[in-house]
């Protein structure tokens, strides 16, 4: 037992040794310089090792640890020249020869300080009794070293009603450019300078004298929450001392400081007027005694001033009627602030007719237009409102919808500025006198985003700021005469930065027969670059390579129609264009055109032949020949002679109520002596009724007529005349009957006889033509042939 202690209090007490010897301090060199720790920046000086122990080989070391080379003082004692030092360095020395630890010094270089200049010192009253003087002061330049800076201050006067003081102060400036001394209330004069002072040297500046009424100052005020009403805001204002001048300074968010007139005296409030209506306002105040410097301006507060109603009208316009007329949509813009003076709550829109009186709507705060129904002798009016009330109504009489629009010069220029996005428009002042201009513009085909902006009487210019780039607008410019007579120019294509359009159009193709139809949608607006100036339809014959077609479509086109297009295969693909160049291509469509089928020739022979054997077969029959001759020489009415003016209707006038129908017969044996005429009665039958089913169908061979008609045959041998009354016509025609009082002869003479009707069928029934027929024997009805005829 006895044994084990023994043996661990010998191992505490060898730890315990060599803690102890670990811990010493074996620095077996020291390192000292000719010009201290501190020295001046650019100049050189020796740096001395000294050995601290028994006699060593020692060397110098530098930055980075690099070896330097060193010159023997003595056996104990090397040494090294610094020269021409800049920065701050750190040099060591170490013994190569034993284990002991190295020495080493850091060296900071720098500039002794300059005297302190431009003292500037103010007086701050905390109270009655007491105040503090803060001076501040230019130091000159950095010494890059740590510097030591006092303000001394000396009494120079003083009130001698009060009790024993110090003559002088004296205080520490820590921020190296001010300090403060406080200073009893009884002290009329001093004097103040700044001494300062580092490692290098030290220096001091000159004095400077004050009058404390000079330059004391109030503290700075504190501002309560102001009172406001629509003009005028009432600020209460706290001062530890009382003071004889207040300065208050007001502004807008956007605005700067304006300061209103000083009360002159002592005040627990100020009050600013003039005042906008529903402005957030921001306040500020500084005090001053009567001598003195003015105190530092107070911490800022703010507050709103009540509302007032508009007192401005709305700027209102409208765009064109719809093209169906029901419908005029009035737009306004909204009121600035200071013209608003509140918060708009609604808009109200009245629309006043002779007819139907009024119509009042209100429209929420967030709307800009609003569509009315169209009245040519209405009147329109708008007002803006807010909690206090409503703006003054903004008009649009009747006159402005039935106005005669007439077309002014063409705009002279308009000038596209891409740097501030901006374009200017200008035309030519009309000779007569002008009361106001209104230009409007809008991104085309988007009414809905119309702006405008009015101008004078003696303006024709105007620069347009809120355009979108790469966007394209149209608009127009309207000057008024007098609010019934208005001229306008329309304008389009305006745009400030362009470029080639980004996307392609959507095609779709629909192919008609031997042409293909293709129709597209327009190009997102965000993606055309502009104003497009064209559509390029490019088609390829896939069968025919190298034929490739160009087709150029104006940008307001939607479709276009290629025509004659022979078969095959083709491909198309479509671009845009505006000013700046020409965008990309779409994927390429393919369709195919196929050619129109056509009859064999073999099957159109085979068709066509029987028809031709039929023609030919019916052309040399003399029945059907002379049938259509008959059709044909009716149908040819304007060659067929008036019968009025043969010397048979003379004698018929004669005659009136009689005809004579004379047949002249001729036979072998020559020439006889007239018999006397035969008299024939001609009786028109009857139309049957109605037909029994036994009865045999009775077909009437020619059509019934109304008239007596007479009938002529001439020959050299013999004369048959034949007359019949008729009381019911004024003029005597050829009877179709007159055919069968000829029944006898009918075999002999068949191919002279002259049937003038024909059948129901024309290619059943023959038609026989004889004998000799002269005008002056035959009137032919030919209007009541055609009418009975069965064709």
């Amino acid at each position: 037992m006895m044994t084990t202690l023994s043996h661990t209090w010998t191992i505490l007490t060898a730890v315990t040794v060599l803690t102890v010897h670990l811990c010493e301090d074996k620095r077996c060199c020291n390192l000292e310089s000719s010009a201290g720790i501190d020295v001046l920046l650019g100049s050189s000086f020796r740096i001395y090792c000294t050995s601290l122990t028994v006699p060593c080989r020692k060397n110098f070391y530098g930055q980075n640890n690099a070896p330097l080379p060193h010159k023997i003082s003595n056996s104990t004692t090397i040494y090294y020249d610094v020269v021409n030092i800049t920065e701050k360095k750190t040099y060591s020395c170490k013994c190569l020869s034993s284990g002991c630890d190295s020495c080493g010094q850091d060296f900071s270089t720098g500039y002794p300080p300059e005297c302190p200049k431009n003292i500037s010192c103010t007086y701050k009253v905390k109270n009655s009794d007491s105040g503090d003087v803060n001076c501040s002061w230019d130091r000159g330049r950095d010494t890059f070293l740590k510097n030591d800076l006092t303000l001394e201050m000396r009494i120079l006067s003083k009130n001698h009603t009060h009790g024993p003081m110090l003559d002088s102060f004296s205080s520490k400036a820590t921020a190296q450019r001010s300090a403060s001394v406080p200073v009893p209330g009884s002290v009329l004069m001093i004097s103040v300078w700044v001494h300062a002072k580092n490692a290098l040297g030290s220096a001091a500046s000159i004095h400077k004298n004050y009058t404390l009424s000079d330059i004391k100052m109030p503290s700075t005020p504190v501002l309560r929450q102001p009172d406001c009403t629509s003009q005028k805001c009432i600020i209460p204002v706290e001062q530890p001392v009382m003071t004889q001048h207040l300065e208050i300074q007001y502004r807008a968010d956007t605005q700067t400081w304006t300061s209103s007139p000083d009360s002159g005296v002592q005040m627990r409030s100020v009050q600013v007027a003039s005042l906008e209506p529903y402005t957030l306002y921001h306040f500020r105040v500084r005090s001053k005694f009567s001598t003195g410097l003015w105190s530092l301006w107070s911490a800022s507060i703010s507050s709103w001033t009540e509302e007032e109603a508009p007192a401005k009208a709305l700027d209102v316009w409208y765009a064109e009627p719809a093209s169906d007329f029901r419908s005029l949509t009035v737009y306004w813009k909204e009121l600035s602030i200071s013209a608003a003076k509140g918060k708009i709550l609604s808009y109200r829109v009245r629309v006043y007719s002779p007819n139907s009186g009024q119509n009042i709507t209100n429209v929420s705060a967030e709307a800009r237009s609003y569509s009315v129904p169209f009245c040519a002798e209405c009147e329109v009016s708008v007002w803006a409102c807010n909690s206090k009330g409503s703006s003054p109504p903004a008009n649009i009489t009747s006159e402005y919808t039935k106005v005669k629009l007439r077309h002014l010069d063409p705009l002279q220029d308009v000038h596209k500025v891409a740097d501030n996005l901006s374009v200017t428009l200008s035309w030519r002042k009309p000779y007569a006198a002008v009361r106001r201009s209104v230009v409007e513009w809008f991104p085309k085909g988007h009414t809905m985003e119309l702006r405008w902006v009015g101008l004078g009487r003696n303006e024709n210019h105007v620069v347009i700021t809120d355009v979108k780039p790469f966007e394209c607008y149209e608009g127009a410019v309207y000057v008024f005469y007098n609010e019934s007579s208005v001229r306008r120019t329309r304008f389009t294509g305006v745009t400030t930065l362009e470029s080639a359009p980004a996307a392609v159009p959507l095609v779709q193709e629909t192919v008609e027969g031997k042409q293909v139809r293709v129709t597209w949608a327009e190009i997102p607006r965000g993606q055309r670059g502009g104003c497009l100036t064209n559509y390029n339809i490019y088609l390829e014959n896939q069968d025919n390579q190298g034929h490739r077609k160009h087709y150029s479509i104006q940008a307001s086109q939607r479709e276009h129609v290629i025509k004659d297009l022979s078969s095959g295969t083709y491909k198309l693909c479509m671009t845009a264009s505006t000013a700046k160049g020409e965008g990309p291509a779409g994927k390429p469509i393919t369709f195919f055109m196929q050619q129109e089928s056509q009859l064999s020739p073999l099957l159109v022979c085979a068709v066509a032949a029987p028809i031709v054997v039929v023609l030919v077969c019916l052309y040399h029959s003399s029945a059907v020949k002379q049938r259509f001759w008959v059709y044909f020489q009716c149908l040819m009415l304007d060659v067929v002679p008036d019968p009025a003016n043969s010397k048979w209707a003379k004698e018929c006038i004669q005659d009136k109520g009689k005809m004579n129908l004379q047949l002249q017969l001729s036979n072998s044996s020559g020439a006889e002596e007239e018999e006397e005429p035969i008299l024939v009665d001609v009786e028109e039958l009857p139309r049957p009724t109605s037909l029994s089913p036994e009865t045999e169908t009775v077909t009437v061979l020619y059509p019934r007529t109304t008239y007596i008609k007479s009938f002529s045959h001439d020959s050299d041998s013999s004369d048959l005349r034949q007359t019949s009354m008729d009381t019911n016509s004024t003029v005597d025609y050829i009877s179709s009957h007159g055919a069968g009082i000829m029944d006898e002869e009918e075999e002999e003479e068949e191919e002279e006889m002259l049937g003038f009707f024909p059948s129901h069928n024309i290619f059943i029934e023959p038609l026989d033509f004889g004998g000799k027929l002269t005008l002056n024997a035959v009137k032919i009805d030919c209007g009541d042939f055609c009418q009975n005829s069965a064709f």
